[in-house]
């Protein structure tokens, strides 16, 4: 959204819409009325507050020099999404409200309004993104490569407004930067590691761009990356708008079509979640009176009323809509404005229709988070090693939640102790080797499981010594019989047929959801060149290492071919071997892998 107004508003900092003067004179003392400050300091900071299970928080344009606090009061919402946050020019890692260097991530910019809504009892949610920044490179992910600094600049968002969402709107240039997709998603897993370490509650929501069927190629793939990364994802908003195919529209038909076929494609990549809870991840956001596209694409005052009694038998979590400055009548029959619907309705009359579905914040879904600390360690054959896993209560309230540990390979023991917490409650993982345990890089996997589902945390153990099995890679001809040192994502494992050579190969197993992918850490001489090699079959078979170098090669077919991969470590000498297939597509097998 750009102004979700894409094709006729590009977003840079314009002048605020011409109002009804009635409207100008009552903004402040609406505000006054309801104990509102338009003016002051930010206030003290103190724990955010959950946002409700049921909310409606309309986008307000940042850009436009509103008054935040004044425009809630006068429109009576309690929660606003304020768009947009972007870096001020490509490969920047510091964004500002609106690219704005004079508007930066600060008590001096908004605060005393985000004090002023909170101590109404409301909050907002920031929005990193946007049409313009999307479409130009300025959104953070895409435009800085440290996803430590941009899970720095979430944090800092979190931490200087003391929110409890960050909105991501993710469209245009944004849907098809793989490695921006990628780091916005690691990002959003280390804030969540970090928001569970300090106790605080901190959600996610995508807003992305939909058909009348569900979310495209494009924005499921979005989704797919978050789930291969661990990434929570609380929301997933629908622009229920810009449907671009040329068709009339229905629009709370359409509403209700697109939802439906979300719910449908969330169910696949969370098939652990209850109807209730994939419904409660659902968000939809309109945009009052005609749209940019056209007027084959009319959201009526009569469609809102519609909207909302479905959202609130839906239990959907999010509605929202694009943008409270154009909720009035001031232009009749003009399309795509950013300062008023085009239709006939009384100033705020969307905001007064969706308000009513804000609610629920004290019945919020249980929830937990799991990390370790430390996230590795390296010890000696017959050394032993130890760490902390942390939960952490989400939301709602604390549950049990049984621990377990996985992927010790042969003469390595990993026990969690004790063997059920409660959320928020810590054990140990304790970790012993033998002396007959292969030097090499191993991922250990913490699994905790309660009523809400299923949460991992890895742990990342390095037996020192020399050796290390064929050229650098342990088992890297399966013929242990086993799977260890290698992960899989689920439906990955070792097999007897087909095998390239010995007994046994290595199966992946993508599906609809997942890649499939196999990986094993492997220890090597820093700023070295090496080879990886292997043998593999199947379509779209991917071979490569990642992390201390980064590079692959594919294949497809359905004899053995031979893969090479040249790459040159890093300062750390540590890769990630890895094979994967592709979503959707069939199984791939590997053998005889190996570093030279």
């Amino acid at each position: 959204m750009t102004g979700r107004v894409r094709s006729t508003f590009p977003r840079t900092r314009r002048r605020p819409w011409a109002r009804p003067q009635a409207l100008l004179t009552g903004l402040a003392t609406a505000a006054a009325s309801a104990g509102l400050a338009l003016l002051g300091g930010a206030g003290t900071a103190h724990a955010a507050t959950a946002l409700p299970s049921h909310v409606f928080a309309p986008y307000f344009e940042a850009y436009n020099g509103d008054s935040l606090s004044g425009l809630a009061s006068a429109s009576g919402n309690k929660y606003l999404t304020m768009a947009f946050l972007q870096t001020p020019a490509k490969g920047s890692c510091t964004p500002y409200w609106n690219g704005d260097t004079g508007m930066p991530i600060a008590s001096s910019s908004f605060g005393a309004d985000i004090s002023a809504i909170k101590a109404g009892g409301g909050d907002v949610i920031p929005s990193f993104g946007g049409y313009a920044a999307d479409n130009g490179g300025t959104e953070i992910a895409d435009s800085c490569t440290d996803v430590s600094a941009i899970a720095a600049a979430y944090e800092k968002v979190v931490t200087t407004y003391d929110i409890s969402r960050i909105d991501m709107d993710t469209e245009d240039n944004s849907l098809t930067d793989s490695a921006g997709i990628d780091r916005r998603n690691k990002a959003i897993r280390m804030v969540e590691d970090w928001a569970a370490g300090s106790g605080r509650t901190v959600q996610f929501s995508y807003t992305l761009p939909t058909t009348t069927g569900g979310l495209g190629s494009s924005g499921l793939k979005v989704l797919q990356n978050a789930v291969s990364n661990g990434a929570r994802v609380d929301v997933v908003n629908l622009m229920t708008f810009d449907y671009y195919d040329g068709a009339a529209h229905e629009m709370a038909d359409d509403t209700k079509s697109a939802a439906q076929g979300l719910h449908d494609q969330l169910a696949s990549l969370y098939p652990a979640k209850s109807d209730a809870q994939l419904w409660g991840m659902v968000g939809v956001t309109e945009m009052p009176g005609i749209d940019d596209y056209g007027a084959a694409e009319t959201f009526t005052t009569a469609d809102a009323a519609a909207v909302e009694s479905w959202a609130a038998g839906k239990g959907i979590n999010t509605l929202s809509f694009w943008a409270l400055q154009r909720d009035n009548g001031g232009c009749p029959g003009t399309g795509g404005s950013d300062s008023c619907s085009g239709v006939s309705q009384s100033t705020w009359q969307f905001s007064h229709t969706f308000e009513p579905f804000t609610g629920g914040a004290t019945t919020p879904v249980n929830d937990f988070s799991l990390s370790l600390s430390p996230a590795s360690g390296s010890v000696a054959p017959g050394g032993s090693a130890s760490a902390t896993v942390n939960t952490a209560v989400t939301s709602g309230s604390a549950q049990s939640v049984a621990l377990a540990v996985s992927g010790a390979p042969a003469g390595v023991t990993a026990s969690v102790a004790p063997a059920s917490v409660s959320a928020g409650a810590a054990a140990t993982l304790s970790v012993a080797t033998t002396s007959s345990a292969a030097p090499g890089t191993y991922t250990l996997t913490v699994t905790g499981t309660g009523a809400s589902g299923s949460r991992s945390g890895t742990y990342t153990l390095t037996v020192t010594g020399s050796g290390g099995g064929s050229g650098g890679v342990v088992n890297g001809g399966f013929e242990t019989g086993g799977l260890a040192p290698w992960t899989c994502q689920s439906g990955g494992g070792v097999v007897s047929s087909p095998a390239h050579s010995g007994t046994y190969a290595l199966h992946v197993a993508p599906t609809s959801s997942q890649t499939g992918e196999c990986d094993q850490t492997v220890a090597l001489q820093p700023g070295h060149s090496y080879t990886l090699t292997a043998w593999v079959q199947g379509p779209y078979s991917y071979l490569g290492v990642s992390g201390g170098a980064s590079a692959d090669t594919w294949t497809t077919g359905t004899s053995w071919t031979k893969l090479s991969v040249p790459f040159t470590t890093g300062s750390s000498g540590t890769v990630t071997v890895y094979l994967h297939g592709w979503y959707a597509q069939g199984a791939v097998y590997g053998d005889d892998f190996s570093v030279s």
